[in-house]
């Protein structure tokens, strides 16, 4: 399904101003909640909501094209690469506004995020703006994997996880560990649009790009948006092990994306291996260092307890915290062996900024076919 209109104008109200781009896969469960949403943003322009999607099989592709017919704003692409990475340059293609704005099904919209993002674009500063990611939990393991996020061990040394701040103007900046945002059309083609060989760290990886040049990415606190989590361990899993993977794509071209925190969780797996089938004379130091990786996942567990409902949610911290890392870990092990040893991005985040530079990798073009086939 394609463009009702054929041109960059909205029939009734003039030329495009803001394109919303939504990357779609199998999210019967959710997309008419957040469609409804994305169609309750109060911005005073033209807008236009571009969904691709990458084959679903389910009732996604029948509920949006159903939509479409009654709302000209809805618009619905193939996105033949299934990728997130490559859905959203599906969508920038076909995008006919000036503001272009990332927004992903699994997640629920404050009704001003967009006027929000856009304002803060026009007084300069930044090119890239953002909201906290509020993680906001339906069922009993996406309440756990909520309150796991809301733990120093869940996020890690990544800023993006919050909510809404006292003061609507309160602002911060981000490393590569961003959630989605707000930019001009422009300026996503000036760099390329999204990689599509980085799925799913598309956005980190044009982060890094961003600020290998400088740029200041800002997240503004009255733009959170409540993000769900997955609600099934198996799902978490593989979520987390493709993380792992494609953060060390990510940090093997964009060294200075890495953070320490990153090698924590293959720490965990190399002495659990080393507790297990390690040489004897290391088991010992590697299970009292597992001893005491437990007794930190249970006080996780214990401190969650007054924010959990019901309270019983509590007790699968530590359960889904173990999973988040033990994937986190496999996968940038596997993603280390596949790519290479990130050595720059380790020297950076050690501290050692010379040897880092001497090892910095020549920059690799942007990998972007569904962007660049027709652009």
């Amino acid at each position: 399904m394609g463009d009702a209109s054929g041109n960059g104008h909205d029939r009734a109200r003039g030329p495009i101003e803001c394109s919303v781009l939504v990357p779609v896969l199998n999210e019967e469960r959710y997309i008419e909640q957040t469609v409804a949403a994305m169609r309750g943003q109060d911005f005073c322009g033209p807008i236009e909501f571009l969904f691709a999607d990458g084959g679903s099989r389910d009732r996604t592709r029948e509920i949006l094209e159903r939509m479409a017919l009654t709302d000209p704003r809805i618009r619905v692409f193939d996105n033949p690469n299934r990728y997130a990475s490559s859905g959203l340059n599906v969508a920038l293609l076909h995008s006919r506004g000036r503001w272009v704005v990332r927004m992903d099904a699994h997640t629920l919209y404050p009704p001003d995020y967009i006027a929000r993002g856009i304002e803060r674009l026009q007084r300069n500063g930044t090119r890239w703006v953002s909201g906290p990611q509020a993680p906001t939990g339906q069922g009993r393991v996406s309440r756990a994997v909520a309150l796991a996020l809301g733990s120093q061990l869940g996020r890690g040394g990544s800023r993006k996880w919050g909510g809404r701040g006292p003061r609507p103007s309160e602002e911060y900046e981000l490393d590569a560990g961003v959630f989605g945002g707000v930019w001009e059309r422009a300026t996503l083609l000036e760099y390329g649009g999204w990689d599509e060989r980085s799925s799913p760290n598309e956005d980190s990886e044009l982060a890094g790009r961003f600020l290998a040049r400088g740029e200041r990415l800002v997240c503004v606190r009255a733009m959170a948006a409540d993000y769900f989590p997955r609600d099934s361990l198996s799902g978490l899993w593989r979520q987390y092990r493709r993380y792992g993977e494609y953060r060390v794509r990510t940090a093997t071209r964009h060294p200075h994306t890495m953070r320490r925190s990153h090698l924590l969780p293959s720490a965990v797996v190399l002495v659990a291996a080393a507790a297990g089938y390690g040489p004897r004379r290391t088991r010992r130091p590697a299970r009292f260092a597992l001893g005491t990786y437990a007794g930190l996942l249970g006080a996780a567990g214990a401190c969650a307890v007054p924010h959990a409902r019901p309270r019983t949610d509590a007790l699968l911290v530590p359960v889904v915290l173990a999973v988040m890392h033990a994937s986190f870990g496999v996968g940038a092990l596997v993603g280390a062996a596949r790519n290479g040893v990130p050595t720059a991005a380790l020297a950076s985040a050690a501290g050692l900024d010379s040897l880092a530079d001497s090892l910095m990798p020549l920059p690799e073009p942007v990998f972007a076919p569904s962007l660049n086939a027709q652009h």
